[in-house]
């Protein structure tokens, strides 16, 4: 959640006509991240590791997008540091996260 609130705060600085553009995929790929995580703990364990993987793609998805705004002058080094420390440590919670339930899908066959 920490992640998606930092690229709504950071994604209200893109210029107007990106609105409908990279701002807004950039923010529903941010929100797909614990959305996907938080529908996976209503599933059983194979559920829950498929929306763990999908969480990861998003994630993926997200720090491309980032770079993108980066890349054309959008965020400045503070910003793109901050979500580079935070992301790094979403994405491998959730790699964690991922590591577990493979583990406990292998031990309940």
């Amino acid at each position: 959640m920490d992640l998606t609130e930092l690229v709504y705060t950071v994604t209200r600085g893109y210029p107007p006509d990106e609105r409908f553009g990279l701002a807004f995929h950039t923010r529903k790929t941010a929100v797909a991240v614990p959305s996907n995580l938080a529908e996976g703990t209503r599933r059983r364990t194979a559920g829950y590791l498929a929306r763990v993987i999908d969480a990861l793609a998003e994630h993926a998805e997200l720090e491309t997008q980032i770079i993108l705004g980066e890349r054309l002058r959008y965020l400045d080094s503070k910003q793109m540091k901050k979500f580079e420390q935070l992301s790094g440590s979403v994405g491998r919670l959730m790699h964690g996260l991922e590591r577990s339930l493979d583990a406990r899908l292998l031990q309940n066959r």
